[in-house]
């Protein structure tokens, strides 16, 4: 597989090169320079296939240069011990389960595989290598989980003090060992931020070997769309219209769906779903990009001002916003919106959802009502909402459970290192 920069199509790179690098030199993202197509056949036999077939499938046909079966294989195997279960909530209506993983959100599955590759690709590398993460709450702890104590490579956490939930902050500052976590004063563009400004200082990369495990690493986007793949495994009627609801924050989790689509996977629609933090439907709306700073809300993940995954979207679709239109549908919703969504979800279907699902869940039905049709809709349900217990319980008035893994991490003592937003106190942790 051949990756350019999003801010220079003429510089090329390996996978392998996209993966430790994390960002290109000059501030872009890598893009694959083609994505191949899925064979008809994988489609048609789709149906009797696990998620760790879709993986290696879909891996095997994207990397098969860069990382031979047998190593592709083990990395599929050990990345992915859980799955992605689609729960019917009735009339072709669906709820695609994200949190199955050890930290309970999404981020599992792109962190582990990143992890699995990472070390793979570093295994013959002398000098530790240093995983460079902002997060707006729960990509932090499953990069942290996923790289717990793996040879050679430390991992270094940025977040927002206060706006992250308690769960989420417990969960990233409690593994210790090989991870560090930087609580910044400010908000997460400013983590975000900081991190881009460290790939991109000469003297520190050329005293330290730093990679990125967000979402602007392609080794983590490239696994988001195997679950993709997988939900329509698991829809009744395939020949029905699919549309996916995506909470979207940075936006890398929609940008892998827009990679199986790119596959071959058969989408209609993608819903971009956000909170207040609107800079994605104004785009839509107006045709300008405008980031601004990021409003903090009760859906947390979603909070970002200006998403990196945009110079992926925006290369996508050659810079047009009526092409990117006619694939992306986009709509913005309040917290108190948010909450009666969670309470309505819970009394219609007896399903509780958390802040991002339920983001997701308000954006599904303006579309659908705007656009009646015969669809099989679903929303993809980020998070347990045991990490949001209590906007959960005070929304919907059920009780939520909490299982034992999320139960045992608020027990550890919590370990960070305060900092300012200053890009300089960054750099002299690193160094």
């Amino acid at each position: 597989m051949k990756l350019y920069s999003t801010n220079d199509r003429n510089k090329l790179v390996t996978f392998r090169e996209a993966v430790l690098k994390g960002i290109s030199k000059d501030g872009g993202l890598f893009m694959p320079v083609s994505l191949p197509k899925m064979p008809d056949a994988f489609f048609e036999r789709i149906n009797i296939l696990d998620m760790q077939d879709i993986a290696f499938a879909v891996s095997r046909t994207l990397l098969k240069e860069e990382i031979p079966d047998y190593d592709m294989f083990g990395i599929i195997r050990r990345a992915f011990t859980f799955t992605a279960p689609l729960v019917n909530l009735g009339k072709d209506k669906y709820v695609l389960e994200l949190f199955h993983g050890p930290t309970l959100a999404f981020k599992d599955f792109g962190a582990r595989f990143l992890a699995e590759t990472l070390s793979y690709f570093n295994k013959d590398e002398n000098k530790e290598l240093v995983i460079l993460v902002a997060t707006s709450g729960d990509t932090g702890s499953a990069v942290a989980n996923g790289f717990h104590n793996v040879p050679g490579v430390k991992v270094v956490l940025l977040y927002p003090s206060g706006k992250v939930s308690r769960i989420q902050e417990q969960q990233l500052t409690t593994l210790g060992g090989n991870v560090t976590a930087l609580e910044i004063l400010g908000n997460f563009d400013d983590c975000q931020r900081m991190v881009k400004q460290a790939f991109a200082d000469n003297e520190l990369t050329s005293k330290v070997r730093i990679s990125s495990a967000n979402s602007i690493n392609i080794a983590r986007l490239l696994p988001q769309s195997f679950y993709y793949h997988y939900a329509y495994s698991q829809v009744e009627d395939r020949d029905k219209d699919v549309v996916f609801s995506v909470p979207s924050g940075n936006f890398g989790n929609l940008t892998g769906g827009l990679f199986a689509k790119e596959m071959g996977l058969p989408v209609h629609k993608f819903i971009a779903a956000v909170n207040t933090n609107d800079i994605f439907p104004q785009y839509l709306k107006t045709g300008e990009f405008k980031p601004k700073a990021s409003v903090q809300t009760i859906s947390n993940a979603m909070d970002v001002g200006n998403p990196s995954n945009f110079a992926r979207i925006s290369s996508l679709f050659q810079g047009s916003v009526a092409n990117v239109k006619d694939v992306i549908y986009s709509r913005s919703y309040t917290d108190d919106q948010t909450k009666n969504a969670i309470n309505e979800v819970n009394n219609r279907y007896g399903y509780l959802i958390d802040p991002h699902g339920a983001v997701g869940y308000m954006a599904l039905n303006d579309y659908l009502n705007e656009n009646p049709g015969l669809y099989s809709s679903i929303v993809l349900e980020t998070a347990h909402p045991a990490k949001f217990k209590d906007i959960v319980e005070k929304s919907s008035g059920t009780a939520v459970t909490v299982p034992k893994n999320l139960e045992q991490c608020l027990n550890k003592e919590k370990r960070s290192i305060v900092l300012p937003n200053e890009y300089e106190a960054l750099k002299n942790i690193l160094l």
